[in-house]
């Protein structure tokens, strides 16, 4: 079974416990300080990784760790059920998907906007409106700038490319006229 699939099912596992307790940005904050940490420290993450250490010295890492940290009772469980399924070296990607879970069932989406230059407040709230209406979601925007677009907008939400740039028309154009002069 992939990691991804495994991830998919620890965190829609997870949303289920902190939505119906409504703690879930207090879990997700943990979580994400978790993993800054043991990404951040690679002799840390080998001990979880490494078949050698024997369980009882990484379940006692975990709990000094976990007492130092002082996170939530459901913080807490989780990632001791983690290390006991051998899967918190996988923490990571479970809180990328622990994360889309939260936003799929806040009904919100994220959407990457790239531009030629840096746009205002009011420009993003612009357009962050006309992207809800198009998806009829709350939209996250995370914005980007490529000097190379010219001018316009490239909007990803998902797999789904929205490419309003200069450069993409221009580059349509010259397709247009080619493909016009080669007949």
């Amino acid at each position: 079974m992939s990691v991804e699939t495994i991830a998919r099912r620890y965190s829609s596992a997870l949303a289920d416990v902190v939505v119906a307790r409504g703690d879930h940005k207090q879990v997700q904050d943990e979580l994400s300080a978790w993993e800054k940490m043991m990404t951040s420290n690679g002799e840390l993450l080998e001990v979880f990784r490494n078949p050698t250490v024997p369980y009882e010295q990484k379940r006692a890492v975990l709990n000094a760790l976990i007492k130092r940290t002082r996170v939530s009772q459901t913080t807490d469980n989780f990632l001791r059920v983690l290390l006991q399924n051998h899967r918190l070296t996988d923490l990571q990607t479970i809180n990328e998907r622990f994360a889309e879970e939260l936003d799929k069932r806040a009904g919100m989406i994220s959407a990457q906007v790239t531009t030629a230059r840096p746009v205002s407040a009011n420009e993003q709230e612009a357009l962050r409106g006309r992207l809800m209406k198009l998806t009829g979601s709350n939209v996250r925007l995370e914005f980007d700038v490529d000097a190379e677009l010219i001018g316009g907008v490239v909007t990803r939400i998902g797999s789904t490319i929205y490419d309003g740039s200069v450069r993409s028309q221009l580059q349509q154009m010259k397709e247009r006229m080619t493909g016009e002069q080669a007949r």
